[in-house]
This record gives structure tokens, C-alpha cells and sequence, in this order.
């Protein structure tokens, strides 16, 4: 299954001046945005595209495997290069028997690549709005990467 069929094989960094928009969830949460090359790269990636086709609903890393066809190893780098664009972001699962699992999820709505009157190519994520569970759960993540 792929995403977004009118790719250009052979991606070349543009050359014209570039910006990309967060539009993000909570105005108090300082997101560092994502280089353009390391987005459209995500982007462009067959790999990448069929990890995002599968997170219609939040997966593990197990459940990905299963559905994309994907070596083990080349999940885990395609789904670093997706948290680096900012395309996916990872819960923990915190199960009733005591374990816990990462779960990655979709962190965007539309990403929309546009050009200015200026000639600048800017690039604009927009972002779910997340509950109050989800930010709790992110913040007990990064407590537990601190520990």
C-alpha cells in the first residue's frame, strides 16, 4: 500500500529559500520543527509511507512488522527517521499484567507543502489536538527516559 503515488524518484534538495509551520497541539510545549529535507525524505521513503499507512490506529513495533513486510531492522530505522520528521510519535503502553510496550501512533493531520509568492517553499504540519490522557501518558514517558 502506498501513500502519495506522484513521487519524484530521485528527490534533490531545493535549492529555493524554505520553512516549515508547526501548527501544534499545546502552546506550551516548546516542538523543535523538522529540517524540510528530513520531512519530504520520510515522505518520499516506499518504507516510511507503508509504516504510516498501517497507523490508522495506534501499533507496535511487533504489529507493524506483521503488516508491512518490513526486515526487523529497517522497521526500526524507518520508524526513527518518522519520529525525526515528526511524522509519528510513541506512546507506552502500560499493560495490567505489569509490561509495557511502545506504541506508535500518527502525530499529524495534513502535511502541506506549498510555494510562496516569494519563491519560498514552506511546508505546513498540522496536528491532532490531544486529550489530556495523551499529553499525562507522554509526560510519564519522558519521566521514565529520565530514570
Amino acid at each position: 500500500m502506498s501513500i502519495g503515488t506522484d513521487v519524484v524518484s530521485n528527490p534533490q534538495p531545493f535549492n529555493a529559500p524554505r520553512r516549515i509551520h508547526t501548527m501544534v497541539r499545546d502552546p506550551l510545549v516548546d516542538d523543535d520543527s523538522p529540517d524540510m529535507d528530513t520531512v519530504l525524505g520520510a515522505l518520499h521513503d516506499e518504507d516510511c509511507r507503508a509504516i504510516l499507512a498501517e497507523l490508522g490506529t495506534p501499533r507496535t513495533a511487533r504489529e507493524l512488522l506483521a503488516r508491512c513486510e518490513i526486515p526487523r531492522s529497517t522497521l526500526y530505522r524507518k520508524l526513527d527517521q518518522l519520529s525525526e520528521a515528526t511524522l509519528l510519535r510513541e506512546r507506552t503502553e502500560i499493560r495490567s499484567d505489569g509490561s509495557h510496550a511502545t506504541q506508535y501512533q500518527l502525530d499529524f493531520e495534513d502535511v502541506v507543502v506549498t510555494r510562496t509568492e516569494s519563491a519560498e517553499i514552506e511546508i505546513e504540519i498540522k496536528r491532532p489536538a490531544r486529550k489530556a490522557d495523551e499529553r499525562l501518558a507522554e509526560m510519564w514517558s519522558e519521566v521514565g527516559k529520565e530514570l
